[in-house]
């Protein structure tokens, strides 16, 4: 196994749910973090891309020496702490109650690379009083809003042919192409390939399914068949999540949940936004993540 391979290996052991506490060896470090010296030989720019398959991508907290106006608010704080004004660079991923850096600072010795693990406060978890489902999401993954898109959902929806729930766009416009704890992958337009773009994806599945008769949905129809069956998210265990298309009012549009298997049918009536919080949030929830993970994060694709 090469350094490389040996070093994703340790971060991946270390952002396990109770792996014990973060205690770095580096004298002069404070607790709630572990340090991973790289050698000079290892290639940073090729260890972040590899961090970015495994975690998403990363956020930018110090380039150059700069340090993010934003970084305490993102909570990677932690990650900079260690190298105080020695930060040159500094890229960091969140996983769990972790967060994940890799970067570089100045010592005695000169420039050297690091890759660290260190603590993550948990986000709030309890709903802010008069806030959204949306913006309980947005608490209880710590995801920062400063960066939201303008998405052309007057194009979407007319491509479509049908308007869109509007928690789910909120969600889209906040968050992107990327899955919530590892896990509920958002399909979005323009995602850049046809299994995660809701525009393509729905196209397709449309015209797979006119061609197809395998049973798989019934007793439902797939969208555009009226009231049909459009699919909004996805899951690395091949779960499938669809808005069922009845009725003209597309944020009362119930939710259901096939685990790709013939009847196997789990409905929800409540919003999209509603349905991915309670699934963070609620150990009861068929869906939850929340029996595997006491703090939750998202992981952009984009």
């Amino acid at each position: 196994m090469d350094e490389q391979e040996e070093l994703l290996s340790a971060v991946h052991c270390l952002v396990w749910p109770d792996t014990g506490d973060l205690k770095c060896d580096v004298s002069g470090h404070p607790a709630g973090h572990i340090c991973l010296e790289l050698s000079d030989e290892i290639d940073l720019c090729a260890l972040q891309e590899a961090l970015s398959g495994r975690y998403g991508q990363p956020r930018n907290l110090a380039m150059g020496g700069y340090v993010d106006p934003t970084v305490k608010r993102r909570t990677g704080l932690p990650l900079l702490t260690p190298f105080g004004e020695g930060i040159v660079e500094m890229r960091a991923w969140a996983q769990g109650g972790r967060w994940i850096g890799c970067g570089s600072y100045r010592s005695e010795g000169g420039i050297r690379l690091v890759v660290l693990v260190a603590e993550r406060d948990v986000p709030a978890v309890a709903m802010p009083d008069g806030a959204s489902w949306v913006d309980g999401v947005v608490a209880v993954t710590g995801w920062d809003t400063t960066c939201a898109r303008t998405v052309d959902w007057a194009g979407v929806e007319a491509r479509l042919g049908t308007a869109l729930p509007g928690d789910y766009k909120r969600l889209v416009e906040l968050f992107g192409h990327g899955a919530f704890d590892g896990y509920l992958q958002l399909h979005v337009p323009g995602a850049g390939f046809e299994s995660a773009d809701i525009v393509l994806h729905t196209e397709w599945l449309g015209e797979w399914a006119s061609r197809n008769r395998s049973g798989l949905w019934e007793p439902y129809e797939v969208y555009p068949a009226s009231g049909g069956l459009l699919e909004w998210a996805t899951s690395e265990q091949a779960d499938q999540f669809f808005w069922l298309t009845e009725g003209p009012d597309p944020d009362k549009w119930p939710i259901l949940v096939t685990e790709d298997i013939p009847d196997s049918w789990v409905r929800f009536d409540g919003t999209t936004a509603e349905f991915v919080y309670r699934m963070l949030t609620d150990r009861r929830h068929p869906f939850s993540t929340a029996r595997y993970f006491d703090t939750h994060w998202f992981q952009s694709y984009m």
